[in-house]
């Protein structure tokens, strides 16, 4: 950019951008000891500066805001969020997955061969996220339903796979943690979006989301279901259709019966979720709640 040409528009900036004024630094003619030091830095360009414990909250802003800025730039304009396991196979991993704890104790075994059941919902994730896609819904010149999982295995990658099957892009927002965890290969490159903290994560599921399934997962998805029913329980967040995949496997590991009984939550509270075995009836329930075709 060559301001010069601006100096005269009413409309051209008076300030350099910030990009060039980085440009200014690096050709600076001059090394010295003072310009050498780290305290000479731009501020904006001090990668030790920034993650001291004193710029917590400008951290939190910049999560908030790439995101954000990204996603609007990509004209995202609602979610279909899908929450699940990191574990559980697809059909086609699901025999190996039995074959390599054959020689395994009998936990080994039995773990999976409970994974290895819950494959089929690998194959609805993957299902639900293809129809969502296909539907390819525009309004006010922005994409709805566009499907945004947490960008790793297992259920994640279920629904970017039925993203990209239908030709559509999609959505993950990944987590760095003690152990490695890449993206899955099926999130649409500009729009896997990576965090360090969860709460800011767990925003962005739910500031763009208009549905959202969850299917069994352990204490992630346990967390990312039950803060929101939080939200749309305390009235914290707008109803929308919250899709529970597996009620066998929900009603073992919860007693949501016994959690009404016992008085800690209201009976009409279990009406905050839509229970669904297939894609199918998970459509059904959005399209009734939007009045779709």
């Amino acid at each position: 950019m060559n301001d010069k040409t601006n100096e005269h528009d009413l409309a051209g900036r008076k300030f350099y951008p910030a990009e060039e004024e980085s440009r200014f630094a690096d050709q600076a003619p001059e090394k010295t000891p003072q310009t050498e030091h780290p305290a000479y830095k731009l501020a904006f360009r001090d990668t030790d500066f920034l993650l001291r414990d004193e710029l917590r909250p400008v951290r939190f802003q910049l999560e908030l805001l790439k995101p954000e800025m990204l996603l609007d730039e990509a004209r995202v304009g609602s979610t279909m969020v899908m929450y699940g396991s990191a574990r559980i196979p697809s059909p086609e991993e699901a025999q190996a997955k039995i074959d390599a704890a054959k020689n395994g104790d009998e936990w080994d075994q039995k773990v999976a061969a409970n994974l290895a059941k819950k494959a089929k919902y690998y194959d609805e994730a993957q299902k639900l996220a293809r129809m969502v896609s296909e539907k390819a819904i525009i309004e006010d010149g922005k994409r709805q339903f566009v499907v945004c999982s947490g960008g790793g295995p297992s259920i994640m990658e279920a629904a970017n796979r039925g993203a990209s099957d239908a030709g559509s892009e999609s959505i993950g927002l990944n987590i760095i943690l003690p152990h490695e965890q890449a993206p899955n290969s099926y999130v649409t490159p500009y729009l896997s979006l990576n965090f360090h903290y969860f709460a800011l994560r767990k925003m962005h599921f739910l500031l763009r989301a208009r549905a959202v399934a969850v299917f069994p997962g352990g204490f992630g998805t346990f967390d990312e279901f039950f803060e929101l029913l939080t939200l749309v329980q305390t009235g914290k967040m707008k109803a929308m259709p919250i899709l529970l995949f597996g009620k066998d496997f929900w009603s073992r590991i919860i007693d949501f019966e016994a959690f009404a009984e016992e008085g800690t939550i209201s009976k009409k509270d279990l009406d905050l979720f839509q229970w669904c075995e297939t894609a199918d009836e998970a459509w059904g329930h959005i399209s009734e709640f939007y009045n779709l075709d």
